[in-house]
């Protein structure tokens, strides 16, 4: 009896066993037959940045170097000799035409004028007398009254006293003009420079050195070169209507202004195979200085909605340029393209993709033909 009730213990002692053992079993077989029923994952894209073809519209033009010249640049300086008793103006001053800028002491060229009006009215009373004598000698010499030699001597008293008369009308406008001159006024509208004498100076109308410079930069000029070989093709295209002209900073990103073709030189300098050629700005907000050198950019046509990407888009390849276009399933073209030109960080394409199409913009390095790509967008940049 014993020995039933030990094995009966026995056979519930495995069974319990077994039947803790066989979640166990299942759990080890499950997860290979699920493995082996599903797909293979997908490789993990390569991270890239990418960016969209923008139709934007391009303007064709001809790159040069420039400097900015004044629209006019005057000297001023004295016309008299004396000493100066006023400077009516500020250093950088801007100025109209007519306005007063120096004054010269007026008054040994106002004794001048004096003397020479007094001169002149002593001589129109003698002329006045001759006339009259004269005028009663023609009366009476018909009768024999006065002698021929009276009445000829007569006639040449007034031809004289009238020569003095007129000499004298002369030195009183000379010395109206010597007086004009102790007053200095601007001759044009423009800015001031440096002041270059003092009150108190003594100063001689054969100085080397004037007395303040003006130069007028509304509007101005931007005078540039370009190769010889463009002139034709300059010609051509201002025959179609004018040509503009802008005018970079030093960056050549900052558009400082925007002006118009004026000038093109009547000789090639054949030492440089450069012909000359000169922009007129309005410059309203003085951004162009006299002397300052600026990059030029002479603008031949526009093209309207050409395809454009950010100039790091495309790359150089042994068979030439080419792009790689994200498609709708993350993986990536390599496309060949024909590039016209790269300007401000931006590639003309002409050829190979089209407007509105994704393409990377960086990260090309680890790519291949097919690769499956995981894009960023480009950061926009703030606008300039």
């Amino acid at each position: 009896m014993r020995k039933v009730v030990v094995a009966v213990a026995a056979a519930v002692a495995a069974a319990g066993a077994l039947s803790m053992a066989l979640p166990q079993v299942r759990g080890a077989l499950w997860p290979e037959v699920k493995a082996a029923d599903a797909p293979p994952a997908p490789p993990p894209g390569v991270p890239v940045t990418a960016g969209t073809v923008e139709a934007k519209d391009m303007p064709v033009f001809l790159n040069g170097i420039g400097s900015v010249q004044a629209f006019n640049m005057v000297t001023i300086k004295t016309r008299v000799d004396g000493q100066i008793v006023a400077v009516n103006f500020n250093e950088g001053q801007e100025v109209k035409a007519g306005d007063q800028l120096v004054q010269i002491d007026p008054r040994p060229y106002k004794a001048a004028y004096d003397q020479a009006n007094a001169n002149l009215e002593k001589d129109q009373a003698n002329f006045a007398n001759a006339q009259l004598n004269f005028q009663r000698d023609a009366a009476i010499i018909s009768s024999n009254a006065v002698s021929r030699q009276q009445y000829d001597n007569d006639k040449a008293a007034v031809a004289v006293d009238q020569a003095m008369v007129d000499s004298d009308k002369a030195q009183v406008e000379a010395a109206q003009v010597n007086l004009d001159y102790c007053d200095i006024r601007a001759p044009i509208a423009g800015r001031l420079g440096v002041k270059l004498v003092d009150v108190g100076n003594i100063v001689h109308a054969n100085d080397s050195t004037g007395l303040v410079t003006i130069t007028q930069t509304k509007p101005i000029y931007v005078s540039f070169t370009l190769a010889q070989e463009h002139l034709h093709k300059i010609h051509d295209k201002q025959m179609q209507g004018d040509l503009t002209v802008h005018a970079y900073g030093a960056d050549n990103v900052t558009l400082l202004s925007e002006g118009k073709l004026t000038v093109i030189d009547n000789t090639v300098d054949q030492t440089t195979g450069t012909i000359r050629l000169k922009g007129q700005f309005t410059n309203a907000d003085e951004r162009l200085w006299p002397g300052e050198f600026v990059d030029v950019r002479l603008i031949l046509n526009v093209r309207k909605g050409v395809a454009t990407v950010p100039a790091q888009t495309v790359q150089e390849g042994a068979d030439g340029k080419y792009v790689y276009v994200i498609k709708p399933d993350d993986t990536v073209e390599r496309r060949k393209v024909d590039v016209a030109s790269v300007q401000d960080g931006l590639a003309v394409i002409t050829q190979g993709v089209t407007v509105g199409e994704t393409v990377v913009v960086e990260g090309q390095y680890r790519l291949v033909n097919g690769a499956r790509v995981k894009a960023t967008p480009a950061a926009q940049k703030p606008a300039s």
